[in-house]
């Protein structure tokens, strides 16, 4: 299919954060090089563009970097001083920590460092369409803080960035290639980790994805590929700010047990309430994908992210066994959700974040833990070996009331996810991940 709107080019965005931007006709994404940090994630609703993802209003707009005794009494970390969108969190989800006697940051290497941006390119259509990847010129590196030339394709769009463990006592190295497919309303992520050390390493993995306004707000509907859910057990982060029972198990969304007694349906994005709260869910083992995702019924749009799921993973894949909610619903008086201690969080957004991990609670616990809901909490990443995180989200529109009511299941076709709600509706997309593991095999 020819997308003559296709692009990828760099740029510079609020806070002079260098960035790439992939482009068709259907979605648009800039992908931070700090964090890997999505702040847009646009598709096309009526010839327009509307943004699905998370900008914080606390977000610094400052080009100096973080440093903690200038910001730290405000943002406690680097990661909060530059969070938006989707990030990959990897070796760690939750709290910063010492593991292996190193120190691990807030969600891992990969939200916080610098990810250091090596090319882009363009694929032509007809390699797309036979599966052959070829690359047309590539743009190639760019001068800090300058715009790189565009390359307009009718073919798929990738860029190269590459990253290293800061400390040798984790010795991992990351490289990720960013996707574009023409014709499909799909952000394609793959990240290669690999152990340069001569011993296994077990790690937590993560995408974070999180969704503000506009595309948020109260009446959108939650689903998920998980069967049962659990709340975290005291001693951690929301024991202050939840409504939720903590250390819970629940069989469904629709009937989460509420802190005074009673039970909630969670599956309805709410307004702001004054509770912050996450639940985890498991995926189950024979499940094709693991998927989770949002309809907001009055956009008729849906977002979906997907990856691998227990029943179809190959050896090489890094499956992410839980479906996370973090709803944040105004529920944290501190900064930087409030603008001083103690006053009124001002935050309102939804993390909806598939993992490998012990809910959000760091690499370490996740390791003591073993395994949540019957699901193991770590992946290993062999010695001397490598294992890849591949995910996609689609935010595309749909037509009439087919989803308005959630999506009760998601299948995976060669050229399509087939989400049932009230009708079945057919995406174009590549579920198998086909064209990623192609770029993977000529670039990484």
């Amino acid at each position: 299919m020819i997308d003559t709107k296709s692009s990828v080019s760099r740029a510079v965005e609020l806070g002079v954060r260098e960035a790439t931007v992939l482009e068709n006709s259907s979605i648009r994404v800039m992908i931070d090089d700090i964090g890997g940090m999505t702040p847009e994630l646009s598709g096309n609703h009526s010839g327009g563009w509307i943004n699905a993802h998370w900008m914080p209003w606390f977000r610094s707009t400052s080009s100096h970097p973080y440093n903690d005794s200038e910001h730290g009494s405000f943002w406690k970390s680097n990661l909060l001083y530059h969070i938006s969108g989707a990030f990959p969190c990897i070796p760690n989800f939750g709290p910063g920590h010492i593991v292996d006697g190193v120190p691990v940051p807030p969600h891992g290497w990969t939200a916080g460092q610098k990810w250091r941006y090596v090319t882009s390119d363009a694929v032509t259509s007809d390699a797309v369409t036979s599966g052959v990847v070829t690359s047309n010129a590539a743009v190639g590196d760019t001068a800090a803080g300058n715009i790189a030339n565009t390359d307009e394709s009718s073919g798929a769009l990738w860029a190269l960035s590459v990253m290293e463990s800061p400390n040798k006592g984790i010795p991992l190295s990351f490289s990720k290639i960013d996707v574009l497919v023409p014709g499909q309303a799909v952000y394609y992520t793959s990240i290669r980790v690999r152990n340069r050390g001569f011993q296994d390493i077990e790690i937590c993995a993560a995408w974070h994805n999180t969704l503000g306004s506009p595309f948020l707000h109260e009446g959108c509907r939650i689903s998920a590929a998980a069967e049962k859910w659990m709340t975290p057990p005291p001693g951690g982060e929301f024991d202050t700010t939840t409504r939720l029972a903590l250390g819970a198990e629940f069989g469904s969304l629709s009937k989460a047990p509420l802190l005074r007694g009673g039970k909630e349906d969670i599956s309805l994005v709410s307004a702001p309430i004054g509770y912050t709260d996450f639940a985890a869910g498991a995926v189950p083992r024979t499940a094709a994908l693991t998927w989770l995702g949002v309809i907001n019924p009055s956009l008729k749009m849906a977002y979906l992210t997907f990856s691998p799921g227990p029943g179809a993973a190959g050896e090489d894949d890094i499956v992410l066994y839980f479906n996370n909610l973090w709803m944040q619903y105004g529920g944290r008086p501190f900064t930087p959700w409030a603008p001083y201690e103690g006053g009124p969080d001002l935050t309102y957004c939804l993390g909806l974040e598939n993992s490998i991990s012990a809910y959000a609670y760091g690499l370490e616990f996740a390791r003591t833990l073993r395994s949540l809901l019957g699901n193991p909490t770590t992946v290993k990443i062999p010695a001397m070996g490598q294992k890849t995180l591949r995910s996609g989200i689609l935010f595309a529109p749909y037509d009439g009331a087919a989803l308005d009511e959630g999506i009760g299941a998601v299948q995976g076709e060669e050229s399509a996810l087939v989400c049932s709600g009230k009708e079945t509706v057919r995406f174009a997309a590549d579920p198998g991940f086909r064209i990623l593991r192609e770029l993977e095999n000529h670039h990484v």
